[in-house]
């Protein structure tokens, strides 16, 4: 009879083991599954990476992923699956950290995924500065209307889910540029 509880010793405990480490993304199972290729993931990790730093635009780093997983050409199974299996390659850092401590297998779809990372990464109060910022937007001293106009819609840009419709959009930039841009406006 085989003993079905080896006696293990302290020595034993303190091996370093791959036991425990499982993906935090469970990859949904299907036929006809497109194998990544290593050159694809070189061209994300060197494309569109993503620290968790405060300067660095989320949303942008969203779309230049999605750009980059288009350009696979994948049908819609394949492109989730794709997108759950090379982002985990855009992260670095804190980013990467972030997604290393979640369950394992907690994360099952791409909007599973891109929620909590707009969670992480962009929280309540940044929507809210960045809010701020746009509804205090004013045009600098000798900035032209175009350079104006540019920078007030990147600051759109940055929260894409500010709830301001577009002719309030145009009222708030209209208020806060100079007198002498608002008489070429008029």
């Amino acid at each position: 009879m085989g003993d079905e509880n080896p006696i293990s010793t302290l020595g034993d405990y303190s091996k370093p083991s791959h036991e425990g480490y499982r993906n935090t993304i469970k990859l949904p199972v299907r036929n006809n599954v497109v194998p990544l290729r290593s050159d694809t993931i070189w061209l994300v990790q060197n494309g569109c990476l993503f620290h968790g730093l405060w300067s660095e635009d989320l949303n942008q780093h969203l779309k230049d992923f999605l750009k980059l997983v288009d350009s696979l050409n994948l049908d819609g199974d394949n492109k989730e699956r794709a997108c759950l299996r090379l982002f985990q390659f855009s992260l670095r850092d804190q980013a990467s950290n972030w997604l290393e401590r979640l369950p394992s297998r907690s994360i099952t779809t791409w909007e599973d995924l891109t929620t909590r990372f707009f969670a992480q990464f962009f929280p309540p109060g940044r929507t809210t500065k960045l809010c701020n910022d746009i509804l205090m937007f004013q045009q600098h001293h000798e900035e032209s209307l175009s350079k104006a106009w540019t920078r007030f819609k990147d600051l759109l840009q940055k929260v894409l889910r500010h709830g301001i419709d577009l002719w309030l959009q145009v009222q708030y930039f209209y208020d806060h540029v100079n007198p002498v841009t608002r008489q070429t406006i008029d």
